[in-house]
C-alpha cells in the first residue's frame, strides 16, 4: 500500500481510511506487488502479450520444424520436435503449452486410406 500508493495501511486502523476504500485499493493493485507474486507466484509477472509471445514463439518453431522434417533426406534420422517455452502456470493448466506432434510412424496411411484417396 505504502508503495503504491503513499498510504499506511495503519491509516485504516486509525480511522483515516474506509473500509470500502482500502478494498477498492487493494483489488486494484498492480501485478507487480507483492500481493500479487504471493496470491499467483511466478504467473503473476506474465501479461497477456507475455503469453501470446510464448505461443507465437512455440507455433514458429513448429513451423520451422516440419519444415525440416518435409524437406530433409528420406535417409536421414528425424529431428527432435520442438519444446514448447515453459509457463508459469503450465502445471495449472492441462492444455497449456504447445501440443506434441505425432510421430512420424503415426503419419502413416494405411491402405485403406490410401485407396481411398486415389478412387
Amino acid at each position: 500500500m505504502l508503495r503504491f500508493y503513499g498510504l499506511d495501511l495503519l491509516d485504516w486502523h486509525r480511522g483515516r481510511l474506509s473500509s470500502r476504500r482500502l478494498a477498492v485499493l487493494i483489488r486494484h493493485l498492480p501485478r507487480e506487488g507483492a500481493v500479487a507474486r504471493e496470491t499467483e507466484g511466478e504467473a503473476a509477472e506474465w501479461s497477456v502479450g507475455d503469453y501470446l509471445l510464448a505461443h507465437a514463439v512455440d507455433q514458429l518453431a513448429q513451423a520451422n520444424w516440419m519444415f525440416a522434417t518435409v524437406n530433409q533426406d528420406e535417409d536421414a534420422d528425424p529431428l527432435d520436435p520442438p519444446q514448447p517455452i515453459p509457463r508459469p502456470d503450465a502445471d495449472a493448466l492441462p492444455d497449456a503449452g504447445v501440443e506434441q506432434l505425432p510421430e512420424p510412424a503415426d503419419l502413416k496411411p494405411t491402405a485403406e486410406q490410401l485407396a481411398a484417396f486415389f478412387v
